[in-house]
């Protein structure tokens, strides 16, 4: 069996639920109106839901590259350092 990522599972899981709440909707005793209404109106609490997440993953991945880029910079620093180090020992042997 093909092993699936967290993220593909949640997003499976999500699928499941919001088939679950459409199926307990379209049997619920409610009018066809109001059903239709109701369903609306959480199909857009869901949208600007997985909108908000989005951004915060974005926000998220924009933090940690910002991170990486800064351990990264500062390695490179100490690679230089210690290069420029190297270099003088090498120069006070000969």
């Amino acid at each position: 069996m093909a092993r699936c990522s967290l993220s593909v599972k949640v997003g499976y899981f999500l699928a499941g639920v919001g088939m679950g709440a459409l199926v307990a909707l379209l049997f619920a005793p409610e009018s066809g109106e109001k059903t239709r209404k109701l369903i609306a109106r959480k199909a857009e609490e869901g949208k600007d839901y997985v909108a908000s997440k989005g951004r915060e993953f974005i926000e998220q991945a924009e933090e940690l590259a910002q991170k990486g880029r800064e351990v990264v910079a500062k390695q490179k620093e100490r690679l230089t350092e210690t290069l420029a180090a190297g270099k003088e020992a090498v120069k006070s042997t000969f």
